[in-house]
């Protein structure tokens, strides 16, 4: 074998390593497909507003919150939340609370951390306002319920008890136990 040969051997070579090289990296990569059941998807929303209706379409009330999450059991939470209701509905309250979460059926708000009620016209027609760590709404049957502590002030006059009912479009309000309360004529 001469050095011509041998030179020609060499770049054969090369040129045949190169275009194995070059094949295997041009090869089209393998897709993988996953599927899901759905189960563990949901959606978070930052400032977000959720409109409330009845079986009609009509409005009956708007949550506000800063963010919004949908959990895998399906519950909503939300964080800084403002619920009012709309003006047709002829309830003049409106519930602030540091966190919300609806409940999977979508029938119950339970509200904790700060939670306020506030109203222009509240019960006697005077300004009023509830007070306490948590409290449950029915938002459809305008009702909101607790078994924990609850502050009451109507105008002048306030309350503490433990427990309370109220009936938001009735005005109405029913204390559980423990009341006591301060009354200015």
């Amino acid at each position: 074998m001469n050095a011509r040969n041998i030179t020609t051997f060499a770049v054969l070579l090369v040129v045949a390593s190169g275009s194995w090289y070059l094949a295997g990296s041009l090869k089209t990569p393998e897709i993988v497909e996953t599927t899901t059941d759905g189960s563990g998807d949901g959606f978070y929303l930052k400032s977000a507003r959720i409109l409330g209706t009845d079986d009609q379409g009509q409005l009956l009330y708007e949550i506000e919150a800063d963010y919004v999450e949908q959990l895998p059991n399906r519950e909503i939470v939300m964080k800084n939340v403002r619920i009012t209701y709309a003006a047709a509905s002829n309830v003049p309250w409106t519930i602030i609370a540091d966190e919300a979460t609806i409940s999977e059926d979508q029938n119950l708000i339970r509200l904790s951390g700060h939670v306020r009620a506030l109203s222009n016209e509240g019960f006697a027609g005077q300004v009023s306002e509830i007070r306490t760590e948590q409290l449950t709404i029915d938002p459809t049957a305008y009702r909101a319920e607790t078994d924990q502590r609850v502050q009451i002030r109507i105008g002048s006059r306030s309350l503490t008890a433990t427990g309370m009912l109220a009936l938001l479009q009735d005005n109405r309000l029913q204390l559980k136990s423990n009341v006591s309360g301060k009354f200015v004529p």
